[in-house]
Formats: C-alpha cells, structure tokens, sequence
C-alpha cells in the first residue's frame, strides 16, 4: 500500500521559537508524520533565520509560486490525501487550485485564530467601544468565514471561537472541530525539577511583536501598570522578550525602572523557568496564547486580563489572577509575587489546565477519528455542505480567472 501523503500549504514558514502560531503548526505536522504520512510544507514565503529545519525531521520544504500554473504541476506530482492551509489567505490563493486538480482530496483550514474576530477587538479599543455586530460583521469576517464554508473541516483554537462562530454566524458545527495546543502531561518527574519560589525572581513580558496585541500589552505595562507595581516593591524588575522587537518597544528600556527590554530570547521556556511571575496585560486578540501554556509547562503562574485568559482555564481556575483594571491587576501581581502559598497554589492550577485541557494524547486520538470519519464519508459531508459548495463555485469562477489574467500579464513581462 501506497505512504498517505500530506501537503500543508503555509503563509510563512513555521518559526516555533518566535510565535504560538509556528509551535502550532509544528504540532500539527508532527502529528502527521506520526501517523505515518509522507509530508509537505509549501509556501511562497521568504527563508528566515529562525525558521524550523523542516527537512532534518523529515518533512520535504518546498518553494510555491503564486498565480502560477506551475503549482498545479507540483500538486499532480505529489497528489496528497489531504491539505492543510495555513490561515484563510492561503485558502483564498490556492484553495481553488487544490479543488479543481485534486477535488478528492480532504481540504482542512488552520485558522490560527479568527483574524476578523482580532482585528474587531483591536478596532473596538480604538474606537473605546464594545465590539458591536457592525465590527463583527466586516470584509474580513466575510472572507474567513466563505473560507471555512469552502473547507471540508476547520481547526478552532478556542472554545469561544467555537461558540462565536455558532451562535452569532450559524456555521454548521460539522465543518468546525476544536483542536487546542496539543501538550504533554505535566509529571511530576519534571514538576519536581522546577526552580522553587525562593529561586525566582522578578516579572516577565514575552511574545511576537509582528503579533499587535503583543506590543499594544508592553506599551500599556509601561505607562499603565509597572508604576504600580514598582512602587510597592522597589527593587522588582520585568524582563521584556519577544522576536521582531521593534525600535518603539526597545526604547522603553530603562534600569532605573526596572523594565528591561532583551529582545529575542534564546528559549522562551528557560525565561520564563526564572521568573517568578509572567505579566500580559492584553486588550484584544483571539484564539488562545501560547505564552500561557508556555508558562504553565516551567510553572510559572501569570496575571492577566479576561481576553489574555480567553477559552483557556474553561471551567478551573486560572493559574494566577485575571483582572482588566490596572489596579487590580497590580495589587494582584504585588499579592502573588509576595504570598508563597498563593505562588504554589496558582502553579498547580496550571498544571490541572494543561492536563484537562491541554491533553496531547486526547486532542490527537479525537482528531484522528475526526479525520477518519470525514474521510470514510466525504461525498456525504460535502452534499450537507451546499453553502460551501455555492462558495466554491464563485470561487473558481472568480479567483480562479483573476489569478490566470495575472498569470498571464506576468508572462508577458520582458
């Protein structure tokens, strides 16, 4: 019997160092090769420094081209079983190509996290408002969803996305499934290997600053809670790390505040293993963050807002606090940094998250019989979907001839 083969095609090459996005999609392709498929990672992004060295794990990397007809070439050639796309652009790009050359095989959407869903939080801060059904309902919005319709199945990060996409957008829940970061259990093994309170010290700030949330929770740690929480414990400094830092975040660096910006950190997990509490004091986003679960695996519990915790604890309680004033969230982050027991009491409550939560070994056996059984009855599953099947029609209709006259112009360039 023939390998089963996977071709993932992504919008950048995955960096699992430098993003909760390229961690994700490294899970996803080494659960993959654990199934025993043949797997590719194609894209028509540039090579960066930080990039995983796909090829010494087994995965072939390719370079794709778009609004090029040389990509339908390449997915005869390898003729995969199933594609994954990375993030609902990529769908918009190749989705077309993939349904006209190969229509049997199983095309699943990696959402990340719901991009329309982010960008009408970031707008609604912006304009200091609630995010109201006009933000909600946007071009972007419209465009995710079409891809999600188009796609035999979509990945959910996050039990609110799950929710939002139900209750207020009427997306079939056949075409969702909620697949978390896929984690190992904590043991106690590696609990017992865990610097002690005594043994850490100060506050930490980690994450992508390509990512806006990210630097929009620096900027706001500066201006709005560091004072706070310096001023009751003077000699406290927060360490500052994130890949992509750019010149506005790095000229908050000051010593005699004790906020001190590094910039890209080696290991986020060894950062974080030393520090005493992690601070991410975030205003809008979506899906879920991996600083988070990142923290929770070394044990370091975190004080955050009720977006930062979004879809994460579900029914337990956070590892560490969650408050949205900065008052609050300053007597909070002085109360844990202080109160050993407190301290002791949030890391377990991180580590019951990532166990009832965070499963890999559960999340991977559910996905595997999800893929299955959508496999063993694809024809159905599509006949059920004829939303999805009107979407792809004006897709090939539309994208598909757009893409060919820019195949076209840009044949006929000198």
């Amino acid at each position: 019997m023939s390998q089963r083969k996977l071709l993932v095609i992504g919008y950048v090459w995955p960096e699992p160092g430098s993003s909760a996005a390229g961690a994700r999609m490294m899970q996803l392709l080494e659960f993959f090769l654990a199934e025993g498929f043949s797997v590719t990672f194609a894209t028509t992004a540039k090579k960066t420094d930080f990039m995983a060295d796909l090829p010494t794990l087994g995965i072939a990397a390719e370079k794709i081209e778009l609004n090029n007809a040389s990509f339908d070439v390449f997915l005869k050639k390898i003729s995969p079983e199933i594609v994954i796309f990375d993030r609902f652009m990529i769908e918009e790009q190749f989705g077309w190509r993939v349904a006209e050359v190969i229509p049997e095989a199983l095309r699943i959407l990696d959402t990340e996290d719901l991009h329309f869903y982010r960008k009408a939080r970031q707008e609604a801060v912006k304009l200091g408002a609630e995010v109201a059904l006009p933000l909600l309902f946007s071009d972007t919005a419209k465009r995710e969803i079409a891809s999600i319709y188009r796609c035999d199945l979509s990945l959910i990060i996050s039990e609110a996305e799950m929710q939002l996409l139900q209750s207020t957008f009427k997306v079939p829940e056949e075409l969702l499934f909620y697949l978390p970061f896929m984690l190992p259990t904590p043991s106690e093994a590696e609990n017992g290997d865990l610097p002690a309170f005594n043994s850490r010290k100060d506050f930490i700030s980690i994450g992508n600053f390509l990512h806006e949330p990210n630097k929009d929770a620096v900027l706001r740690l500066k201006r709005e809670f560091w004072p706070l929480i310096r001023e009751k414990i003077k000699d406290a400094k927060i360490h500052i790390y994130g890949a992509y830092i750019p010149q506005q975040i790095l000229q908050l660096h000051n010593e005699r505040e004790g906020f001190l910006v590094h910039g890209r950190a080696e290991s986020a997990k060894r950062e974080l293993k030393k520090a005493k509490i992690l601070l991410a004091p975030l205003q809008f986003g979506a899906g879920i963050k991996g600083k988070f679960t990142d923290a929770m695996q070394v044990g370091t519990p975190s004080v955050t807002t009720r977006l930062g915790a979004e879809g994460m604890a579900l029914d337990l309680p956070w590892s560490g606090s969650v408050e949205d004033d900065p008052q609050k969230f300053a007597d909070a982050a002085i109360k844990l940094y202080s109160e050993e027991k407190l301290w002791l009491e949030a890391q377990q409550n991180g580590f019951r998250i990532l166990r009832e939560h965070f499963s890999e070994a559960v999340h991977k056996e559910k996905f595997r019989r999800k893929i299955q059984q959508i496999q063993e009855k694809l024809e159905v599953h599509r006949l059920a979907n004829f939303t999805g099947q009107m979407l792809q029609h004006h897709s090939l209709s539309s994208t598909k001839y757009l893409s060919k006259y820019i195949e076209a112009k840009n044949k006929d360039r000198p």
